[in-house]
């Protein structure tokens, strides 16, 4: 019914933009001005009907559906508490990241030792935060803007820094698939300031190739972190051999 309601409002809205009226409307579909008003009020328009609107507006089905979800407001970020609440529950931080990645619910039961249930659970959890919607049949549908983060030195973020960094660094970077460089130099702040812009615009390339892959099949795409850092730092090995 919210999906329902909602293709319903963006037709509303989309009638309007086109000027049209619902005489008008009920002029094309043979019907009494009443007789729309009424359809759209009690929310039973048939397909057939549909399509004969979207025909007035020289629009398919497809491209209102199109409609609907660009107008649909997407998460951008978690409050404080609700990175906090996911943080204590493994469970639902791994389920997490699996839809972010967007995972099916049938391979996440695939990879994990999780019950069908328990994963539900978690599922109706992350609708009610709205980084999910959970459609019927169980599908994954995700809420959550292109440019949707962590907290800056929030709660997740703070878990994946105190859990996983000496892990993630545990490896010798020699891969094919693997890369790490480390750069040391004294950048003034102007040009620190211009290498992080730069640095965000590559998380941005990273973001797009991630969401052109996001349609091949799980088997076809790999898991992988990357980590961009800059600060104002000198090795500890160093600070007894300093004056100040």
């Amino acid at each position: 019914m919210p999906q329902i309601n909602s293709l319903l409002v963006t037709l509303k809205k989309t009638l309007k933009s086109h000027g049209l009226t619902y005489a008008q409307v009920a002029t094309h579909l043979d019907l009494t001005e009443a007789s729309v008003k009424r359809l759209f009020s009690e929310q039973q328009i048939s397909l057939q009907r549909l399509e004969q609107i979207c025909q007035l507006m020289q629009m398919e089905i497809s491209d209102l559906v199109q409609l609907m979800n660009d107008q649909q407001p997407q998460l951008q970020q978690l409050t404080q508490e609700q990175e906090e609440e996911i943080t204590r529950d493994i469970t639902l931080l791994l389920i997490t990241v699996c839809v972010l990645n967007r995972w099916t619910l049938e391979e996440i039961l695939e990879w994990y030792k999780l019950s069908e249930s328990e994963c539900l659970k978690k599922l109706i959890r992350l609708d009610k935060l709205n980084i999910i919607e959970l459609l019927p049949k169980n599908k994954i549908k995700l809420r959550v803007a292109n440019n949707f983060g962590w907290r800056e030195g929030g709660p997740i973020q703070r878990f994946f820094q105190d859990k996983l960094a000496q892990e993630f660094f545990n490896s010798r970077f020699e891969g094919n698939d693997e890369c790490l460089l480390v750069l040391n130099g004294m950048l003034s702040p102007a040009s620190n300031l211009e290498f992080q812009r730069k640095l965000k615009r590559f998380a941005r390339e990273f973001e797009e190739l991630n969401q052109q892959d996001s349609s091949l099949p799980l088997e076809k795409r790999n898991g992988v972190s990357v980590v961009f850092a800059i600060r104002n730092w000198r090795y500890g090995l160093f600070k007894p051999l300093l004056k100040r």
